[in-house]
């Protein structure tokens, strides 16, 4: 049997495919990214799924796919964790671009990914390109949850939210400063609890003014920093990956007009597009 993961900072999406493909199981645990997750973490958070445990002697790959895993130390970190959970499985870890780059397309572009975190890369139809490294989400993350969720806060102890809003904002998230700044400073996963903010936007009765200005920005933030920084990004379509593309994507279209910029595919969740891809890929 063969395990995907689909792993980011707030969730991770586990499938189990048998030799024909079939889905046999799938299942959810809380992010797995070790850049902010502890090691303890995240062995307790897999093992704390109880439909996994029955199948960890029966699988004989793991291929996960995770945010934070771009480098050698959290691939490692990973594998050892998998290996000793899946004791008879080969297990792969790759960064999440690569899930990104398998659910959203096989031919020349570039895609993105627009979640928790954001990050980009150009896709020549067999090896991805990796424009910026990523510096994560306390300098980077253009037009993610946590970018989003950033703003929000700003705004409302600025005094720019639209005081109506601000009302609901208030209402809605504990606003105390120590309890901001605790989370932010002391406590585990800042980027998720920045992220949690956004739902905001998304679940506000008010569809335009602020939130679109607010969206707006941050798109044209990452136009320019994490897609114009391809020269190919003239020539080939951008595909979008995450919940923020998924309900943002009139806005990126307005956004990508001025550069003549050809949108492609926006997809919420990569898990299903990668199911497609081993079956095609891996199973046939």
């Amino acid at each position: 049997m063969i395990l995907i993961t689909d792993g980011g900072s707030t969730k991770c999406d586990w499938i189990l495919l048998d030799q024909k493909g079939d889905v046999v199981l799938k299942t959810r645990t809380k992010g797995l990214n070790p850049a902010v997750v502890p090691e303890e973490n995240i062995r307790e958070r897999i093992l704390a799924n109880h439909d996994l445990l029955p199948f960890v002697t029966k699988i004989t790959v793991v291929d996960f796919f995770g945010a934070g895993c771009g480098t050698k130390t959290p691939i490692r970190l990973l594998t050892r964790i998998l290996s000793e959970i899946f004791p008879f499985a080969t297990v792969s870890v790759n960064e999440d671009m690569v899930a990104a780059v398998y659910a959203a397309t096989t031919k020349p572009g570039i895609v993105c990914i627009l979640g928790t975190g954001s990050n980009s890369c150009y896709f020549d139809g067999t090896h991805i390109h990796n424009g910026i490294e990523s510096l994560g989400y306390s300098l980077m993350d253009e037009a993610s949850g946590n970018y989003f969720g950033k703003r929000l806060i700003r705004d409302y102890f600025y005094k720019k939210m639209p005081s109506q809003l601000a009302l609901e904002f208030e209402n809605k998230f504990n606003l105390d400063p120590d309890e901001i700044k605790n989370h932010l400073y002391k406590r585990h996963n800042p980027n998720m609890y920045l992220a949690s903010f956004a739902e905001f936007i998304f679940t506000s009765k008010e569809v335009n003014g602020y939130f679109y200005k607010l969206i707006t920005e941050g798109m044209l933030k990452f136009i320019e920093y994490r897609i114009l920084c391809f020269k190919e990004s003239q020539n080939v379509p951008i595909h979008f990956i995450g919940s923020i593309a998924h309900f943002s994507e009139d806005i990126i279209k307005d956004c990508m007009k001025p550069y003549n910029l050809e949108l492609g595919n926006i997809i919420r969740r990569p898990i299903d597009g990668l199911i497609d891809y081993y079956r095609q890929n891996k199973l046939s």
